[in-house]
């Protein structure tokens, strides 16, 4: 009896799925964490800016957040590619536990960040946790070197303590900051950290 011959595949377009516009493999994009408390009594706190920008990216592009293991995370399309927000719901200090099987340049981190004033955007690569206990959790699961977009919160004023300080009510500058942490997140994705550090680090 005569075999038939399988179909041929049809070869696979430059614009198809894992490739670019040239033909080569698209680059994978890392996941995009923001930091913060899970729990409605941390929901506006300057601690959980993170989320917000979380929150501001899955809203952009469509994203619904559903639970997976020890995070929400919201799945969406990026520049004709897949990307992985996540929203650790381990409690900051345990952040790191979120990130197992992550490699720190397969990170972008957003969090709060003391050093930096009232509604600033700054990104960076690398570096220490500066006494933040989430970036310090996330440095001892991944690595130091990730990249970071840091959301300026300001020192706490005379008499306060930096805990109070940061689970306080989150300030109007810090608020209005999140739609330019979400614009540096997308610019560090599409131009690379480098650039994005010539665009938001820059002081007027």
């Amino acid at each position: 009896m005569r075999r038939l011959r399988p179909p041929e595949r049809p070869a696979a377009s430059a614009d198809a799925p894992g490739s670019d516009s040239s033909g080569s493999p698209r680059r994978k994009l890392p996941v995009v964490v923001g930091l913060g408390n899970p729990g409605r009594r941390y929901e506006r706190t300057r601690h959980n800016v993170g989320f917000l920008v979380a929150d501001e990216l899955a809203r952009r592009y469509g994203g619904s957040w559903r639970a997976r293991k020890r995070s929400e995370v919201a799945e969406v399309g990026f520049d004709l590619k897949n990307l992985t927000l996540i929203k650790p719901q381990t409690m900051m200090n345990n952040s790191g536990a979120a990130l197992a099987g992550y490699r720190a340049e397969d990170v972008i981190v957003v969090h709060d960040e003391l050093d930096i004033p009232a509604g600033d955007v700054r990104v960076k690569v690398g570096g220490g946790h500066g006494g933040h206990n989430g970036l310090r959790s996330i440095t001892n699961n991944v690595g130091r070197e990730f990249v970071r977009v840091r959301v300026g919160i300001g020192r706490p004023p005379e008499g306060v303590s930096v805990t109070d300080y940061v689970l306080g009510g989150m300030d109007r500058d810090v608020k209005d900051a999140v739609p330019k942490a979400a614009d540096a997140v997308e610019k560090i994705l599409t131009d690379g950290p480098e650039r994005a550090m010539d665009v938001f680090n820059r002081r007027d």
